[in-house]
């Protein structure tokens, strides 16, 4: 089998962020379709929802156990099974008219997106060291946020042009091209190959579950991308059935918000050396002043570009306080990287899915009001975490004699 050496390092590296973004890809590209799916294929609009819940839940709950078995049998085959696998899942998808086997494709395209990631991002903790490391996991989530910025907005026009199915058409060359370059590339990146027994990956997870400071990030990063995520699922159908706008402009409206998280992430990476805490509070007590500011305005306005001003502003917050606890939480465990990349990871996809359908389906969006309200809701459950997390830092440190 191949390797990754320090000969090709590099090229494995650009590789891996090329790669890290089909996640993003696979959520988002087809959020401009959904009203069009809607039609085509003769279902609800809450069924054409949980193809992004059910892709969310597999792929979260997939990371948690994924890493450890590539902690065990490496990185490189499993990723390249995965690729293939994904390819096929969008035929499938392309060529059936049955939203239940949209169901089991997505679960599936989740299962394997998640293989694909940990392998990814693990090749950074087990390529580099020291600085080096941190500057890479801390340029990963970056690159990871431009699939939201590019996705939907390719999607739009992809609906436009031709009709949902092109997204997943796209999608399936994407992982081919990927696959090819793979191939000639690429190699394994572990380096010592863990015997897996299922007592010890049971007393890793408890040692990190157990480390409240991670265990806190992983629902703040679910929380936060909530966001996101609801922003997805209901701006299509409030751009598009409401102000009676293109998915062209479904996209734009994407695209914007998608700047606005990669901005926030890069903001973060500048400002690596401040203050883990202080930059966390600041941050979401701004989120709250936008949250309130786009309620309390909501009858001042009736335009999607009101609304729009407020996401950005808020999704912009949201892309720091992702960056900053995704990187954080990556770094925490080095000498588990697999492990410990897929339960931050899959932790937060987890909370995420469930918050996101949730508060979408419950508080039915349809307005800035609604929207707000959602915003807000998060705002609170992140800051409460926040607090529990002060608490826990400011605890006394027992002494040992």
């Amino acid at each position: 089998m191949r390797y990754v050496t320090d000969d090709n390092r590099k090229i494995s590296a650009i590789l891996a962020f090329l790669i890290i973004p089909i996640s993003g890809f696979a959520m988002d590209v087809y959020v401009p379709s959904f009203p069009a799916m809607v039609k085509d294929l003769h279902t609800s609009i809450s069924s054409v929802r949980f193809t992004m819940t059910i892709f969310l839940i597999s792929y979260g709950v997939s990371q948690l156990f994924v890493g450890s078995i590539m902690d065990s049998y490496g990185r490189y085959r499993l990723g390249l099974i995965s690729l293939f696998a994904f390819i096929i899942s969008n035929i499938v998808i392309i060529t059936t008219h049955s939203i239940e086997l949209i169901f089991v494709m997505r679960a599936l395209q989740g299962f394997v997106i998640s293989m694909i990631m940990v392998s990814k991002r693990s090749l950074f903790i087990d390529v580099f060291t020291g600085d080096k490391q941190k500057h890479y996991t801390s340029l990963l989530s970056v690159v990871w946020s431009s699939a939201p910025v590019i996705a939907p907005f390719l999607g739009g026009y992809l609906q436009h042009s031709f009709d949902w199915r092109a997204n997943f058409y796209f999608l399936a060359f994407y992982a081919f091209v990927m696959l090819l370059l793979e191939l000639k590339y690429s190699g394994e990146t572990l380096k010592q190959i863990r015997p897996f027994h299922l007592s010890s990956v049971i007393r890793t997870y408890q040692n990190m579950l157990g480390t409240k400071d991670f265990a806190y990030g992983i629902i703040v990063l679910g929380l936060s991308y909530s966001m996101a995520i609801i922003f997805g699922m209901s701006a299509p159908f409030l751009i598009e059935n409401i102000f009676h706008y293109s998915p062209v402009i479904t996209g734009y409206a994407a695209l914007s918000s998608g700047i606005a998280l990669l901005l926030g992430g890069m903001l973060s990476k500048y400002l690596i050396a401040k203050d883990f805490y202080s930059k966390l509070t600041w941050a979401n007590s701004l989120q709250g002043v936008f949250a309130i500011s786009m309620f309390a305005t909501a009858h001042l306005f009736t335009s999607i570009f009101a609304i729009m001003f407020f996401v950005i502003a808020l999704h912009f917050l949201m892309g720091f306080i992702y960056n900053i606890y995704f990187t954080y939480c990556l770094t925490r465990f080095p000498d588990n990287a697999g492990i410990s990349g897929g339960l931050t990871s899959g932790g937060g996809y987890i909370v995420t899915s469930i918050f996101s359908y949730a508060i979408a389906t419950v508080v039915n969006i349809h307005n800035q009001q609604t929207f707000a309200i959602s915003y807000i809701i998060l705002v609170i459950l992140i800051a409460l975490m926040l607090l529990t997390l002060r608490s826990y830092l400011n605890r006394p440190v027992p002494v040992v004699n």
